[in-house]
């Protein structure tokens, strides 16, 4: 009998010096969701091309070329008029005009530097004056910067059916 109580005392002692586990862990301990602001179709951001890769792949492509694709990229301007329009960073100072399809939805006005997923259909297109004007217009440009613009220009555009808002 005196060997199981010391038995019994060995093992309440082995079970009572297991390393504590906490049941809170820290933010270090978890790997952190990015969050995002869905619009228009519901996407996710796997697959997306950096604005790198686009750069690449924009420079491939002929006017009325088409391409589906998802990228991310940095806002640089809005359409400040309702939302209607953006325009994202690639690189070497380039940029892409995003539409939405069907006009089936608006970003916020306010998501300058924010970075974005885009979901939807690159193309290069050859832009008139006129629609050069009306998106400086929309962009709020004085009357004198929009009177500049005398010629059509080689832009590269995209038209998304769904994004992603990094917040």
């Amino acid at each position: 009998m005196k060997s199981f109580n010391i038995f019994l005392v060995f093992l309440v002692v082995l079970v009572s010096c297991k390393p504590e586990v906490k049941a809170d862990k820290t933010i270090e301990d978890k790997p952190v969701a990015v969050k995002y602001t869905a619009v228009g179709k519901q996407i996710d951001d796997s697959g997306a091309q950096l604005s790198v890769a686009m750069t690449d792949t924009y420079k491939g492509l002929q006017v009325s070329d088409t391409l589906k694709t998802k990228f991310k990229a940095e806002v640089i301007e809005v359409c400040q008029a309702k939302g209607c329009w953006m325009k994202v960073q690639l690189e070497d100072g380039q940029e892409t005009m995003v539409r939405f399809k069907d006009y089936g939805f608006f970003v916020p006005k306010d998501i300058a530097g924010k970075e974005v997923v885009l979901n939807g259909l690159a193309f290069v297109e050859e832009m008139s004056v006129e629609d050069q004007r009306h998106y400086a217009k929309d962009a709020g440009k004085s009357d004198e910067e929009i009177a500049q613009i005398t010629a059509p220009k080689k832009t590269f555009g995209f038209e998304a059916d769904g994004l992603l808002i990094l917040n």
